[in-house]
């Protein structure tokens, strides 16, 4: 028991030992350049970061990027998932998309927000770049997923008579989620980078890449860090929550498809 509780003490404690060890750096270096202009110190940009959870505008600025990258994310995994079942299920569709979907995964994103940029709002911009880094995840994940569905699961399927609602609720969701799940987690973080880059070269008004790009232009160092610790942090919450919603998931989805199959699809 002692033990146990020892090994779940462990990772807390190797955080806040990594945590000292990097701070402890940052302030090893901020001493050497010896320049708030070029680098700020820790006690700077904690005071900044202190001063900026009180104002309102902080939140909002927060918490509108945070909507907007969202419904950037959300329409990605729907389009790719959908385009996934789509071109498995048609070859044409297939043989017409695969070929964009590639291309849109191989160009560089910069290349997206400078074209967006002519052709939307800036608002606008944010989704879309977003939608095109997690669309592309998306698709080729659930693809493989639908592509790897064990075969003798839909042959049983087939022999017992399920209708094709139970087929996909019993047999194809609990194979397809282990490999959703990877491609959402990728196409969170990734999109979230995406976004808060297309958010400094758009500048839409009260974002935290509007703020990144402010910092940079007058200079305040202090201010640059603050945003990116608060962009790393939500980052990772955000992070966290999709892993503990996706794990709750697949674990009713996976219990429920075994349940499902030993009875032979709920038949009487």
């Amino acid at each position: 028991m002692k033990q146990l509780k020892d090994q779940s003490r462990r990772p807390g404690w190797s955080f806040l030992l990594a945590l000292v060890f990097w701070v402890a750096i940052w302030q090893i270096a901020y001493l050497l350049v010896g320049s708030d202009f070029l680098l700020a110190s820790p006690v700077q940009v904690l005071s900044r970061l202190g001063q900026l959870v009180l104002k309102l505008s902080f939140w909002q600025t927060t918490g509108l990027s945070l909507v907007r990258i969202l419904i950037g994310f959300i329409l990605g995994v729907a389009a790719g998932s959908l385009l996934a079942v789509l071109t498995v299920s048609v070859r044409l569709l297939s043989v017409l998309f695969e070929p964009a979907i590639r291309a849109i995964r191989a160009t560089p994103v910069a290349s997206f927000i400078i074209l967006a940029l002519v052709w939307m709002t800036n608002n606008r911009v944010v989704v879309f770049i977003v939608f095109l880094m997690v669309m592309p995840i998306v698709w080729a994940n659930v693809t493989e997923g639908i592509r790897k569905t064990d075969p003798q699961l839909l042959e049983m399927a087939h022999l017992f008579g399920f209708s094709n609602g139970q087929v996909i609720r019993l047999i194809y969701i609990p194979q397809i989620l282990p490999f959703f799940v990877a491609a959402v987690t990728t196409a969170l973080g990734l999109g979230w980078k995406a976004g808060v880059a297309a958010e400094v070269l758009s500048s839409p008004e009260l974002s935290l890449g509007g703020e990144l790009y402010k910092a940079k232009i007058y200079l305040e160092t202090a201010d640059l860090i603050a945003y990116t610790i608060v962009i790393i942090i939500v980052s990772l919450v955000l992070e966290k929550v999709l892993l503990w919603t996706l794990g709750r998931t697949q674990g009713y989805f996976r219990q429920h498809g075994r349940t499902g199959l030993e009875k032979g699809g709920g038949r009487p």
